[in-house]
């Protein structure tokens, strides 16, 4: 069971291919967009070494209006996904809102190396490289975070760790509340005969291999120390994340600004895809807030 929820055999370099399908039936003509920025030189590669000497890669690009760019967005993609899979956000940060973009592949998907998936739970250390990276190319005052899915929970994690001031927002989009839980749901959902000392055994054998127990990768510990403003969306027709996690993560962040967006017959990571418009438009006043809370100096309120 470890290996095949962590270690599936066809993952990173090999499934790009699956991940650019997938972005074009998420958003028709995403990659078109993206090969024709890549083909300008102005969406760029870069590879850094990750928390645990692995090479991990992300890809970035400038704000439309790079002189009046509002800041910068690093964009976490999910489970079994590549930086290509969520173009549309990248899309709508820098064509629309006009952030700088920056759009890693966690270990063991994309052009990252890694021994296996860590679910968000290690991928949180190489987020906090990304962000001094992100910082180093888009000098800027205003950063944010922004995840789905699997993702989404890694920007979870990430809120919980210390993090520069210059970081100012995180997004999660339809984030698990706990490894855990959401493998309790997966093995639910598959068979009701798999006993859960399974998932018990299989967390032994995840911190044996790979270093940690799925017990400790908990949204709400990290969410109870996060201070900075949050924004939790989730479609309320989920079937793979349960919609009730939104009310767990929701409620698990005790300090600072928060809201929620619960989006009507959306199916899991499909928000963006059903109400593309209400999206963008809720996404942007949110950051309009927190800038706004910034220049009245009460952005921890």
């Amino acid at each position: 069971m470890t290996k095949y929820v962590l270690a599936p055999k066809v993952h990173g370099v090999d499934d790009f291919e699956r991940t650019r399908h997938k972005a074009d039936s998420l958003m028709p003509g995403s990659t078109a967009w993206y090969d024709s920025l890549k083909a300008q030189g102005v969406l760029k590669d870069t590879f850094v070494v990750g928390y645990n000497s692995k090479r991990v890669h992300a890809v970035y690009a400038p704000a439309a209006q790079p002189d009046k760019a509002q800041g910068t967005a690093i964009i976490v993609h999910g489970y079994g996904d590549s930086h290509i899979v969520f173009i549309y956000l990248a899309k709508m940060y820098r064509d629309r809102l006009n952030y700088n973009i920056l759009m890693p592949d966690l270990q063991y998907h994309g052009f990252s190396e890694g021994d296996s998936i860590q679910m968000g739970w290690l991928d949180r250390f190489d987020i906090l490289n990304w962000i001094n990276v992100a910082y180093g190319i888009f000098p800027n005052d205003f950063m944010l975070l922004h995840g789905v899915s699997m993702g989404a929970a890694t920007v979870m994690f990430t809120s919980g760790e210390p993090t520069p001031d210059y970081v100012r927002c995180f997004i999660e989009d339809c984030g698990f509340n706990s490894v855990q839980g959401q493998f309790s749901k997966n093995i639910r959902d598959v068979t009701s005969l798999l006993p859960l000392d399974v998932l018990r055994s299989a967390s032994i054998v995840a911190n044996r291999k790979y270093g940690w127990h799925f017990r400790e990768a908990d949204c709400s510990q990290a969410l109870a120390r996060c201070t900075k403003p949050m924004l939790f969306i989730h479609g309320d027709a989920d079937d793979y994340v349960a919609f009730s996690d939104l009310r767990k993560n929701y409620d698990a962040k005790k300090q600072g600004y928060k809201d929620m967006w619960a989006a009507p017959g959306a199916v899991h990571a499909n928000s963006y895809v059903k109400y593309p418009e209400e999206y963008t438009r809720r996404v942007a006043n949110f950051l309009k807030t927190v800038h706004n809370m910034i220049e009245d100096g009460n952005i921890y309120e």
